[in-house]
Formats: structure tokens, C-alpha cells, sequence
């Protein structure tokens, strides 16, 4: 197949590498014209992916229209503030996967900005460190969109070593990646705080349970939850060393600013957007609420994680999930 991918952070250059590595004929994209004749010139990520060298036929170019000419898939791997204006300018002849793991400005779904600028969208979310998939080493991912999509590209997309299982829940796999980097940034300050792993279990698994709590109320499955975008991949993110939204919250935790180079959290800026919704719509998210105030300097994190534990005591399972 032609593949373009759009943004050569980790993450986009990681599925690059995997692609063209797989014959695929690809085309990766960035924005910084100087960051495209380095990616020619040395064939490495040295900021993002050192010491992975992009297959020779992999072609790099900041042009939008060349890297487009001809893609039968395009591959969003920006981080998500910068979707709505790349969309605007994508053919809508061409289906978009999203590789982002975000949400609009107004915490709308990638895939509902993308239904506005008439494309058909899939979206891909699992356990996935950049690091270890550029590497090699064995990972599995989730492929969710319309069945016909996901049945033609499932078999093309995997790899030997890049397992992907497909799921038609879109809205779901969207909502827990979106979610899960919250988590991991309430991980990342249990961490930071040296709270221990009876602490951090307690937070992730009540975590999982807001989770859900969000995906159901906003349409996705419980099967999701469960499954590779949601339980899986915020094992993976709340206590990898890779985790940019855990080392944000673990900068955070212990008292200066996180110093994460051109790697985005998505989880800042998703945490404000997620708990704003739950407010309007009545629901409880505890966990996502303190992290929230942690990023508006309203509590400190000590004082956030410690509020949790304040809580009025109640069953473990509230009666609306019963």
C-alpha cells in the first residue's frame, strides 16, 4: 500500500518505520522543513528514536500535497491540537487513521472533527512505546472503525512483531486512550510522591472503573474498557519509563517543571477537557477531577492524592454499574 504518515514525533516515526519496513510504500511528513533534511540526510530520529535507522526507501518531506500524492491510507500521528487544521486539508478520497491519542479543542472525538471534513476514520490505540516498537519487540494494537475498513487493513497493518486485533467500537477506543493518559499522569504522581505500589494499584484500578465510567456514558463498549486501548494500555503507560504523560505527573510530584523536549502530554490537556463534560453530564471521575487541579496549580499533588483517600466510604461498585 502508499502510506502517509503525518508527523515525525516518536510515535509517527515509529509507525513509519514499521510500515516501510513491511514494503509498504511510505511517506512521512513533518512540519519543520530543517527536521526533514536531517531525517534525509542521517536516516535517524535522533530527538525522539535514537539509534533506529528509517528504511532506505522510507521518503521524508515537509510537503503536505507531495506526502499525500497517491495515499490510499493517511496516518495522523500529531498530537491532536494540530488535527482540525491538517484535516482541512486531507482528500477525502483517502481513509484516516488516527494514531493520536487525544481530543478536539472543544473535547469532541478526533473521529467527530474528522466526519466534519467528510473523511471516513479508524483509529489505532493499544500499549504502544514508540521506543520498543521501533525496536522490534512484540506488541499488539487495536484497529477500530467501520467493519469493511478494519477487515481490508487489518492483515496489511500487522507485522510479525506489530500484532493488531480490530474492533468496530471507534467512539470507545477513542475515549479510553483519551482517559488513560490522565490515569497515568495520576500514576505518575503516586510515583513521584514514593506513595508505593499498594497506593498506585488502589489509584490505577479505581481509575479503571472512571474509565469506564466515561467510555459507557459517552456510547463506547465495556469490551473496550477491558481490552487493548483501555486496561492495556494503561498498565502500559502508568508504569513505563516511556510514559510522557507518567513522567509528567512524577516531574510534577516532586516539585519542578517537567522537562519533556518536544514530547506532548496529551493527558494536560485532556484532563481539563474530560472533566468539564463529566460535570455537565453529572458524572463522578474523582481521580481525573484531582489531576485536573494539579494542572491548574489549584492543589498541590500531595494534597490531591491524599484528598482521594477522604472520599465518603461506599461500596466498590456504584449502583449505575451494577
Amino acid at each position: 500500500m502508499r502510506l502517509a504518515v503525518l508527523g515525525a514525533g516518536g510515535w509517527g516515526t515509529a509507525l513509519a518505520w514499521v510500515w516501510a519496513g513491511a514494503g509498504h510504500q511510505l511517506t512521512l511528513w513533518t512540519r519543520r522543513p530543517e527536521l526533514a533534511v536531517q531525517l534525509r540526510r542521517s536516516r535517524e530520529n535522533a530527538a525522539y528514536l535514537p539509534g533506529v535507522l528509517l528504511p532506505a526507501g522510507l521518503l521524508v518531506t515537509p510537503s503536505l500535497p507531495e506526502a499525500l500524492r497517491g495515499a490510499e491510507l493517511v496516518v495522523l500521528a500529531t498530537p491532536s491540537s494540530a488535527a482540525a487544521e491538517l484535516m482541512a486539508q486531507l482528500p477525502a478520497s483517502s481513509p484516516l487513521l488516527l494514531a493520536s491519542k487525544g481530543l478536539g479543542p472543544g473535547g469532541e472525538l478526533l473521529s467527530q472533527l474528522a466526519a466534519g471534513y467528510g473523511l471516513a476514520c479508524l483509529a489505532l490505540s493499544g500499549p504502544n512505546h514508540a521506543a520498543e516498537v521501533a525496536a522490534g519487540l512484540p506488541a499488539a494494537s487495536v484497529l477500530a472503525g467501520p467493519d469493511a475498513l478494519t477487515s481490508q487493513l487489518q492483515v496489511p497493518l500487522s507485522t510479525p512483531h506489530f500484532r493488531i486485533y480490530r474492533s468496530s467500537d471507534l467512539v470507545g477506543v477513542q475515549l479510553a486512550g483519551a482517559v488513560k493518559n490522565v490515569l497515568a499522569i495520576a500514576a505518575g504522581l503516586a510515583d513521584g510522591l514514593l506513595l508505593g505500589e499498594n497506593a498506585k494499584a488502589a489509584l490505577l484500578t479505581r481509575g479503571l472503573l472512571e474509565l469506564r465510567t466515561f467510555v459507557l456514558a459517552r456510547g463506547g463498549r465495556a469490551a473496550t474498557v477491558y481490552g487493548l486501548a483501555g486496561l492495556g494500555d494503561l498498565i502500559g503507560t502508568s508504569h513505563s519509563s516511556h510514559s510522557r504523560n507518567r513522567a509528567l505527573g512524577v516531574a510534577l510530584a516532586q516539585g519542578h517543571p517537567p522537562d519533556l523536549g518536544r514530547q506532548v502530554a496529551e493527558g494536560a490537556r485532556s484532563a481539563g477537557q474530560i472533566a468539564s463534560w463529566a460535570g455537565q453530564a453529572g458524572i463522578d471521575l474523582p481521580i481525573v477531577s484531582a489531576v485536573g487541579a494539579v494542572l491548574r496549580a489549584e492543589l498541590g499533588p500531595r494534597e490531591a492524592l491524599e484528598s482521594l483517600m477522604r472520599r465518603p466510604l461506599r461500596p466498590e461498585e456504584p449502583p449505575w454499574h451494577r
